[in-house]
């Protein structure tokens, strides 16, 4: 997980995961539109997993 993409979750969650496939986005996306905070959480989980 590099600098960057850490600070483009921390900035707009969605746009961090977006190579990781249409349903990462959307539970992110629904998730960010819910509170900033769950948004970040669930981006950087996603983005921590290393199966993925």
């Amino acid at each position: 997980m590099s600098f960057w993409r850490v600070l483009l979750s921390i900035l707009c969650p969605p746009l961090a995961v977006i190579d990781k496939g249409c349903g990462s986005i959307l539970i992110v996306f629904l998730l960010w539109i819910c509170g900033w905070v769950p948004g970040v959480i669930a981006a950087l989980v996603i983005l921590n997993n290393p199966k993925s």
